[in-house]
């Protein structure tokens, strides 16, 4: 069977036509950009583990509400950005994109002036160029902007979904906090309307480092967590994603491939898209999902763990013992529970590893529970362990 190109899509936000399950917090989110454009601001964060799918759902409800509500959506990402000038930089450039081969574009064009320059092969292509002065001020004056751009708009767009994306960095700045609480007030307390919604999208952590740099922070949050996926959810997932391309898989194999993400959309992706690869025939049956899991293990391991951690969790020092932990090590455990399950040879080895993803932040200490009490920092760390125990087992029995 000649395949063209693999529908699945791992390490990116999941294109629109592959969009599954997630109804009630889309629902909640579509509820608060249609309130915002009545020109009553709404801040959300939306929140979950790594590989939940954060920044898929955020995509997605920017398409829904661009399109139900006239919304103009700029989806923000602030990798290492840590400075408010760079992150204001990065709005306005998405903007400017964004408007690109819209019906508005001259009109953006009007709200920069002579800050937009044209750059590319033949000059096609535009960007900003704003001083660091200029950015100093856009900060200052970020909702005034807002409103500048909205009057100039007019009845282009009738609100403003501003999604801030990966904030990791700024989210341990005490500046950035004061910023969002001081933008919030301003907003909340003025007499002229802003139809701005604006979501951040981050782990829980990064929301409770912005809460205690500003405390104020807790109240002004909406939280839309997202859950793993349901069975439910996975199995549509796959089966209509397989669908697309021509694929079907088989009753029994469906089943074990849902558990063997766990419920996380980065590694349905990554496991989908190692099992489409190996697959020849059109049928997706246990050979090539037992394949697909061995080329799967090695590069969700890559991509999710330190350089360090790689090392050690593909180190043949601790094969035996992965395969001997694949049904007995749940999300929390306790050492000494664990040692009496195993074979005596490999009680040291287990301790040295349990030692090693400890240092390294893979594995947590849970002392309010026991003095022996451990568990994975996050569901993704224990997933990506699991399916590397299972490609040891899986290569041991081809």
């Amino acid at each position: 069977m000649t395949k063209d190109y693999s529908p699945f899509t791992p390490g990116l936000p999941v294109p629109v036509e592959f969009f599954v399950g997630r109804q009630a917090e889309i629902s909640r989110l579509r509820e608060k950009v249609a309130g915002s454009t009545t020109g009553r601001l709404q801040v959300g964060f939306l929140s979950g583990e790594r590989g939940i799918g954060k920044s898929s759902v955020a995509s997605f409800v920017k398409f829904l509400v661009e399109r139900d509500f006239k919304v103009l959506g700029l989806h923000t990402f602030l990798g290492g950005v840590t400075a408010l000038e760079e992150m204001a930089r990065r709005i306005f450039d998405r903007l400017l994109k964004e408007s690109v081969e819209r019906t508005w574009f001259d009109k953006v064009k009007e709200f920069f002036g002579n800050h937009i320059r044209q750059v590319g092969l033949f000059g096609v292509g535009v960007e900003l160029g704003i001083s660091q002065k200029d950015l100093q001020r856009a900060v200052h004056d970020f909702a005034p902007a807002l409103r500048r751009l909205m009057e100039q708009l007019g009845d282009e767009r009738k609100g403003i979904l501003l999604i801030l994306d990966d904030i990791n960095g700024l989210a341990s700045s005490p500046d950035f906090a004061n910023w969002m609480k001081s933008l919030v007030d301003e907003i909340a307390t003025s007499e002229k309307p802003l139809p701005l919604c604006l979501l951040l999208v981050g782990l829980e952590e990064r929301r409770q480092s912005l809460i205690s740099l500003n405390p104020s922070l807790a109240r002004v949050f909406d939280l839309i967590d997202l859950p793993v996926w349901k069975d439910a959810e996975t199995r549509g997932f796959f089966q209509n994603t397989f669908a697309k391309a021509g694929v079907v898989v088989k009753e029994d194999v469906l089943g074990t491939l849902c558990r063997y993400t766990g419920g996380l959309p980065v590694l349905a992706h990554e496991i989908g898209d190692a099992v489409f690869r190996v697959d020849k025939d059109g049928c997706i049956d246990a050979s090539d999902l037992s394949h697909g899991v061995i080329n799967a293990a090695e590069i969700v391991a890559r991509k999710h763990f330190e350089s360090q951690a790689f090392r050690a969790i593909r180190s043949s020092r601790y094969h035996s013992v992965f395969a001997n932990l694949l049904e007995i090590l749940p999300d929390e455990f306790k050492r000494g529970e664990v040692r009496a399950k195993l074979h005596k040879d490999d009680r040291q080895a287990f301790d040295s590893f349990l030692r090693q993803m400890t240092r390294l932040g893979v594995i947590v200490r849970v002392p309010e529970k026991s003095p022996g009490a451990y568990r994975f920092r996050n569901q993704l760390y224990r997933m990506c362990f699991r399916l590397e125990a299972l490609s040891i087992v899986q290569s041991g029995n081809a």
